[in-house]
């Protein structure tokens, strides 16, 4: 599906984001939503050789596989008017050409109870792509975001802001996935000041 497939004639449109998007937009929307989409987990498995990574080092990113059991929570956000074709425009060349993602539409489920779900494009990369690296143990990951930097930043700063993002608007639900990942990142990095310290 593409980005245009979505619009047909439509004067709102929701985008879900689950990765740098969640605070990170950087496009103009009318209003956001904290919720989750059922059916795909969030994994680290995509390489990144341009935002938080290069092709000798490329970064760790997170794209979403399918899984039946599985949700994942982020922030939908409603672009209106002109905003869809800025943002689109915009979404393009950060997460489809730059990010190797494709685009879907899924149903989103506002953390409101009272909302009623709503229909959101989504980016996901999947397997096939030239720049996915799979899975990995939260070691292994771990040990290349902490060696990745690209043009929009080290690689753990996209880790923590993924992390301090689920505590602090999804506090009840525990993402084991990310945070192992943390976890496995901070341990290393501590282990490196104190080996500096030693010196």
């Amino acid at each position: 599906m593409k980005p245009q497939d979505v619009l047909a004639e439509k004067t709102s449109l929701w985008i879900f984001g689950y990765g740098s998007l969640v605070w990170k937009p950087d496009f103009k929307f009318k209003r956001s939503k904290v919720g989750y989409i059922q059916g795909y987990k969030r994994r680290f498995w995509h390489g990144d050789n341009f935002h938080r990574g290069n092709n000798e080092m490329p970064g760790r990113v997170v794209t979403l596989v399918e899984d039946d059991d599985a949700c994942t929570w982020g922030v939908a956000y409603e672009v209106t008017g002109a905003q869809i074709e800025e943002s689109l425009k915009y979404l393009n060349v950060r997460e489809a050409v730059l990010g190797g993602y494709i685009t879907k539409a899924v149903e989103f489920i506002p953390r409101e109870n009272e909302e009623a779900p709503l229909l959101a494009l989504v980016y996901i990369a999947t397997a096939d792509n030239p720049i996915y690296l799979g899975p990995a143990s939260p070691e292994e990951i771990a040990a290349q975001i902490v060696v990745s930097r690209g043009k929009t930043g080290h690689n753990i700063e996209y880790l923590l802001r993924l992390a301090d993002f689920m505590r602090l608007r999804c506090p009840e639900v525990e993402d084991t996935h990310l945070f192992s990942i943390e976890t496995a990142t901070l341990a290393i990095v501590l282990a490196s000041e104190l080996d500096m310290s030693a010196l």
